[in-house]
């Protein structure tokens, strides 16, 4: 499972498992990387709003491992959607990298730089897709994809005739109290590839606590966080789980040599209770519609 990557409608392969680095303090996370890269990892996935892109592009020079073995994410901040070319700029500066794998819309807000409450009266989602656009035939970006983008929005940008490209990805909260059945089918439907964020139900997740996910992990002899990761890679979507932890960076890429079985994979689809770790309430418009499930 460790070495399983998905083909995405570019013909580019993402490999499934992959470092997430949201959350992760900048003195904690170049040795996150190294330690995750030592460890087998050759996905890492930040972002500019993360405020850590110098020290992810630290861990990687760290490592040893080579660039070209290493498929980096990194994604567009809100309030830089009308300057797009400055956004990878400073985004490849950063990294201390000459292009990335995966250039993503963080979320489909254009928001004013100067009033993080407004959106900006002249721009939006696709615009920004346009500029995007360019980006491949410049070298600096292999793949480009969206984030926190609902059918609404998908549909929306899918049928604007500027829309050339369709995302490479859409990376979107997933987990078994998020599944967003509806929209994963979207996405595949589009040959969009689905990347689970917050897969593990982020810090001090309630699914921790869910008996049915602890009996499983039980019966398994496998950490909750191993069949959380587990449960998305057999749904074929990639994970990215964050941690600064080594023991735990190493313990969620032992993947290797087993799997949940049908009836283990529908326990945990049969969870009831819902939550999202991610809501819109601090963007200027709303961006979750409640047509995901």
């Amino acid at each position: 499972m460790t070495s399983k990557a998905f083909t995405l409608n570019t013909g580019d392969k993402i490999p499934a498992i992959g470092l997430g680095t949201w959350q992760s303090a900048p003195s904690e996370v170049r040795n996150a990387v190294k330690v995750a890269l030592h460890k087998g990892y050759r996905h890492i996935d930040t972002a500019l709003e993360y405020g850590n892109e110098k020290e992810v592009g630290q861990g990687i020079k760290d490592s040893g491992v080579p660039r070209e073995e290493i498929w980096l994410t990194t994604k567009l901040d809100n309030t830089w959607h009308h300057i797009v070319p400055k956004g990878i700029e400073s985004s490849l500066k950063d990294l201390d990298t000459d292009y990335v794998d995966l250039y993503l819309m963080h979320w489909p807000s254009s928001t004013d730089p100067n009033d993080t409450k407004k959106h900006l009266p002249d721009w939006d989602f696709i615009k920004t897709w346009q500029e995007m656009q360019k980006l491949p035939a410049t070298g600096k970006v292999k793949n480009i994809g969206v984030s926190n983008f609902g059918i609404k929005n998908l549909e929306k940008l899918l049928a604007d005739p500027s829309c050339k490209t369709v995302p490479a990805v859409n990376q979107i909260e997933l987990h078994p109290n998020n599944p967003s059945p509806k929209l994963v089918a979207y996405n595949k439907e589009k040959g969009i590839h689905s990347t689970a964020y917050s897969c593990l139900g982020s810090t001090n997740s309630p699914l921790y606590k869910d008996p049915t996910l602890l009996k499983v992990a039980e019966a398994k002899g496998k950490t909750p966080q191993q069949v959380l990761l587990m449960w998305g890679l057999q749904k074929d979507w990639s994970v990215i789980p964050k941690s600064v932890t080594q023991a735990r960076i190493e313990k969620n890429f032992e993947l290797d040599g087993w799997d949940l079985s049908t009836e283990e994979m529908q326990k945990l689809d049969g969870l009831t209770d819902r939550f999202k770790v991610c809501g819109d309430r601090w963007l200027p418009v709303k961006v979750f519609f409640g047509d995901d499930e």
